[in-house]
């Protein structure tokens, strides 16, 4: 038992370092690495039994250990290996597919239309009888039309479609959602959309197909707590509660459970299945002894702490089962399984041993869980109620049926704000660590919200599913504890954000949170605020006095770029807006900002296109005090001639002209294009012109009116559109670079390749966000740009074709910031 701890600990570490490959190797070498732990861990049985005197238990445990890390590690690219095989062809992407496939899991009610995942059976080119060859799994898209709006989808439903496939791809940016990696943990070769219309087959349901009877039950449960709550936000929450159903809950509600600290409550927690799992024990219990008055042989063949037991850890698999099976599901029940069985056959084993067990199973179950911050939130949250509270809480004594009502009240709540506290700071660092934000609100909300959602709401919502009255009393709880969340967010300090710090530091402060809290003496305990201290107080360096920075963020098809000084920040663009509810604003920008320890003072607003000004409205409520200037209402207007200086670096707006924006009363005589905000940084030796959707015609003029222009970087102008980046600006500003941001396979073609032929022909060099996710230019390295991308490449992610010799050229990161 002793070398267990060590060899797990060991394979944990085999499962992190595959994770960290940038490319697959060969699968000779994950089937010699997992073969060589095999034989390893054999030959471990033969070698305990040799009569070694000296270093026989050394020698146990460094071998167990690298057998368990060689296990790990190849047991982990070869599951890597079997799904790289499920990517999609790329000569597939943006062809019509006929594809014939089984509707799996629930599907999402999005904004834009439903989205579900298909398992593929078949599939053809669209008009052709030849097989094509598709991942498993795809997740599509039905966008609503006029002719064919997107039916009432349901799980295990066979359907034709012609679909549009391209292969997975996500926005890449400092410290930003990795939705490539998303998709690879759910086994998703390819993403598309349903293709309607009169010059397309149209999508046709088809009898048969394999049963998926908790999917399909899973949706009807969902589908009738909508119909029984009117209010979609109270329903959406009761959904995730009950059918594990996270996507039901509105966006504005988990921005909400965030900052107070509760968004755990709002899944199927490891504290919801074990509650479950208690009280499931209980009623067995009482059940099976019940039973025996009338029928005592039962307990001559199974007795009641038995029947008990496994009847209530069948109950929980089954709850977890039915709630989506999380990663918190997951480690629950097979404590809870671990802890049953040791029980029943009257062992026990030191907590740090049953930790270790669960978590290498989790991980044998899903090797990617290893990189959801739920595995680790939910392990170390395990972890310190064990190390703080070995003995399990309290046990009752003798005295305490005579202790006053009040007496033990007030006991029980001391010692829920003791565990509250305890988990508080334990995690704090963790949170910060993988979130960039911390809720001080959470100590308050939780003491609340935990007692209030899992003994009330959770099960009036699971008592909803036989009595649907139930769930309008479960609606009205949600709303309750929504009033509580609202008045503790509406407090200035809720919520606190930190930059996201380097992973030495973080390790330490996490470690220091944990030992803050651990019943060790005092002064060994205070010593967890030096290692707190170091990331609390952390920065990200900053240009030099006199530098600047530009980061390109990766937004899609729009425009937003982060201008960094040595002590002032300016966003110009803020990025389009997806959905009639989303916006890179509050999806991207506002993240990445808050990661980087960013709060720009100033906001250029190119024009009032979607795609560069999407996302204003929601920077402007998380930035008050920033000064917006845009050639479109209702900012103050960006003109011709405004100039200010910030750390030696001059910023001067150069088009457009006040007289370019027409009669005072709203008519223009120019289009929103042609009024871009043109903005020129420069520190007297680089420089960078950022210009917006600036067309053709006004690049040319700026040009010529300003023939002694120069930038070492450029914005390419309309992302790269045929009608900009004219010869004129090209000749004039003689970039060394131009930095294109542009929408992966975007419908506009955009950078067009006539475009890039310019830039070649003058050897510009380029780089585009497709390709190289947000790219960072600096002006103390002028010749290179920072892809971010190529930052920390990982196997899942996506890999570009290979350049053009004119293309990116990315500098090391050390040297690019």
């Amino acid at each position: 038992m002793a070398v267990w701890p060590l060899a797990a600990l060991a394979g944990v570490l085999g499962v992190w370092v595959q994770l960290q490959q940038a490319s697959l190797n060969p699968v000779g070498i994950w089937a010699a690495a997992a073969l060589g732990g095999v034989l390893g861990l054999a030959a471990l049985r033969g070698w305990a039994r040799v009569p070694v005197r000296r270093y026989r238990r050394q020698v146990l445990i460094v071998v167990s250990m690298i057998a368990a890390a060689a296990l790990a590690f190849g047991w982990t690219g070869w599951r890597a290996l079997a799904q790289e095989a499920q990517r999609l062809d790329p000569s597939l992407q943006g062809q019509d597919i006929r594809v014939t496939g089984q509707i799996e899991g629930l599907p999402q009610r999005g904004e834009r239309g439903p989205r579900f995942v298909l398992l593929v059976e078949s599939a053809t080119p669209a008009g052709d009888a030849r097989a094509l060859v598709l991942p498993e799994r795809l997740l599509l898209t039905w966008y609503p039309t006029e002719p064919v709006p997107a039916p009432d989808l349901r799980a295990g439903d066979r359907w034709r479609l012609t679909v549009r496939l391209r292969s997975p791809h996500g926005a890449a940016n400092p410290h930003g959602f990795d939705r490539e990696r998303w998709l690879w943990e759910r086994g998703i070769g390819a993403t598309g959309y349903v293709r309607t219309g009169a010059r397309v087959e149209a999508p046709q349901p088809l009898p048969g197909g394999a049963w998926h009877p908790v999917a399909v039950a899973r949706q009807a449960v969902a589908g009738r707590i909508a119909d029984a709550v009117p209010d979609p936000r109270r329903a959406g929450v009761l959904a995730a509660l009950v059918v594990g159903e996270q996507s039901a809950i509105d966006r504005n509600d988990w921005a909400l459970f965030r900052a107070t600290g509760v968004a755990h409550l709002m899944s199927i927690s490891g504290l919801h299945v074990t509650v479950f799992a208690w009280l499931a024990t209980l009623l067995i219990g009482a059940l099976w002894r019940r039973l025996a008055r009338w029928r005592p042989q039962v307990l001559l063949a199974v007795s009641a702490p038995v029947a008990s037991g496994l009847g209530g850890l069948a109950l929980a698999w089954g709850y977890a089962v039915f709630s989506g099976w999380g990663v918190p599901a997951q480690r629950t029940v097979l404590m809870l399984a671990i802890v049953v069985g040791l029980r029943l056959l009257g062992r026990q084993w030191p907590w740090p041993v049953t930790w270790l067990t669960v978590m290498v199973l989790v991980l044998l179950m899903d090797p990617m869980a290893l990189m959801q911050p739920g595995f680790w939130l939910s392990f170390v949250a395990v972890a310190v109620l064990f190390a703080t509270d070995p003995a399990g809480g309290r046990r009752a004594g003798p005295n305490d049926a005579n202790t006053g009502g009040w007496r033990a009240a007030a006991r029980r709540v001391g010692t829920l704000v003791r565990e509250q506290a305890v988990m508080t700071v334990a995690l704090a660092p963790l949170t910060l660590l993988l979130f960039g934000q911390f809720s001080v609100a959470g100590l308050l909300a939780n003491l609340i919200a935990i007692p209030w959602v899992t003994l009330l709401v959770t099960p009036l919502a699971l008592l909803g599913v036989g009595l649907p009255p139930l769930w309008s009393l479960a609606a009205w709880g949600v709303q309750i504890l929504d009033l509580w969340l609202q008045w503790l967010a509406g407090w200035s300090w809720a919520v606190v954000y930190r930059p996201m710090v380097p992973w030495p530091l973080a390790l330490a402060a996490v470690a220091g949170g944990v030992l803050l809290v651990l019943r060790w003496p005092p002064w060994l305990r205070l010593a967890g605020c030096l290692l707190l201290w170091p990331a609390l107080t952390w920065a990200p360096a900053r240009p030099a006095p006199g530098g600047f920075e530009l980061l390109a963020l990766d937004v899609g098809q729009g425009g937003a770029v982060l201008v960094r000084t040595a002590s002032h920040s300016l966003l110009y663009d803020t990025g389009p807006r997806y959905s009639p509810g989303s916006d890179a604003g509050d999806l991207v920008i506002l993240p990445t900002l808050r990661a980087l320890g960013e709060q720009p003072e100033r906001v250029v607003v190119s024009h009032g296109d979607s795609d560069h000004a999407g996302g204003a409205a929601s920077l402007a409520r998380a930035w008050p005090a920033a000064q917006w200037l845009s050639s479109a209402a209702p900012h103050p207007r960006c003109e011709a001639g405004q100039r200010w200086e910030w750390d030696g670096v001059v910023f001067e707006v150069l088009h457009p002209r006040a007289a370019l924006y027409g009669d005072p009363a709203g008519g223009r005589s120019l289009s929103s294009n042609a009024l871009s905000c043109v903005l020129l940084v420069s520190n007297g030796r680089q420089a960078a012109l950022l210009a917006g959707d600036l067309d053709a015609a006004q690049e040319t003029r700026l040009a010529l009116a300003r023939p002694s222009l120069r930038a070492d970087v450029l914005l390419a102008p309309h992302h790269g559109s045929r009608s900009s980046s004219s010869p004129v600006l090209l000749n004039t500003l003689r970039p060394a670079w131009v930095l294109v941001q542009a929408g992966y396979r975007n419908r506009f073609g955009h950078p067009a390749p006539e475009v890039l032929d310019r830039y070649r022909a003058r050897g510009i060099r380029w780089a585009a966000t497709p390709e190289c996710g947000a790219i960072t230019w600096r002006s103390d390295h002028p010749d290179g740009v920072a892809c971010e991308r190529a930052r920390a490449p990982r196997y899942w992610q996506y890999r570009a074709e290979p350049t053009d010799p004119a293309g990116a050229t990315a500098v090391p990161e050390g040297d690019a910031g």
